[in-house]
């Protein structure tokens, strides 16, 4: 039986990642729908040739140029697609869009960030509740499969350093909470389900003293699905030997 295979991931700026081999790099990996995040553009700005491969796009740039903005691109025609929340105080930036599917609703999320001294924590536990609020609506009416750069790193083995970081934007009590709260809501993690001891598996990793080269990173990129999905999760992966961004790829594969 085919599965459904799903990649999620932040590019940090999908014109300059198409000119680093996202389209190589992608074509090698096989998805059947790409949910990226942080394209900092918006359709008309990119024109490439491997994007126009793709029959059904949607596109959920911000309003404020070359920040933030979401992308699923599909091979399998959706049933109805939806940009935002639908919440205006959380919809001007870009950064979730959804698609309709047979057996479940795909969730392509860019989750705010906390920014520097937590300066932006509050509106992010605001978006945490709204989002939630989301998915677990769309749940009622048939399963979820969310994804993206959920920007928190949820207990102290998804990142290298838990200690030196307790205070960090992403590894806040209250940015960990907020993610717990979407598990309990009735998600879950499917990294974590298959590998629950796993270490040093991370998704993002600083530009700053090689970081990525030495692994000292965060797994802050998810793929979280409606516990009815959860035995239908036949593979997970993190691809960290993709490189184009300060992010790697994350993928999924769904029975179909």
């Amino acid at each position: 039986m085919k599965g459904m295979k799903i990649v999620s991931w932040n590019v940090n700026g999908i014109r300059a990642t198409l000119g680093k081999g996202l389209s190589t790099e992608m074509d090698a990996l096989g998805p059947d729908v790409l949910c990226l995040q942080e394209v900092k553009a918006r359709p008309e700005q990119v024109n490439d040739a491997w994007l126009d491969t793709w029959p059904y796009k949607l596109w959920n740039p911000a309003e404020r140029p070359g920040y933030s903005g979401v992308l699923i691109l599909s091979k399998i025609a959706p049933i109805s697609t939806q940009m935002g929340i639908g919440v205006d105080e959380h919809d001007h930036e870009g950064r979730v869009c959804t698609m309709e599917f047979e057996r479940f609703f795909l969730v392509n999320c860019y989750t705010p960030n906390s920014q520097n001294e937590l300066a932006r924590l509050p509106y992010r536990q605001q978006w945490d509740n709204a989002f939630r609020n989301y998915v677990t609506e769309l749940a009622q009416t048939k399963p979820v499969v969310f994804c993206g750069d959920l920007n928190v790193a949820h207990e102290e083995i998804d990142l290298a350093r838990p200690k030196d970081n307790h205070f960090s934007a992403g590894f806040s009590d209250e940015e960990r909470a907020g993610f717990t709260a979407h598990l309990a809501a009735g998600f879950v993690d499917t990294f974590r389900a298959a590998h629950p001891n796993e270490t040093g598996q991370y998704t993002w990793w600083s530009y700053r003293g090689g970081a990525r080269k030495r692994n000292v990173g965060w797994r802050i990129d998810y793929f979280c699905v409606s516990k009815s999905l959860i035995g239908d999760v036949s593979s997970t992966g993190i691809h960290a030997d993709i490189m184009g961004s300060d992010h790697c790829p994350v993928s999924i594969e769904i029975n179909s």
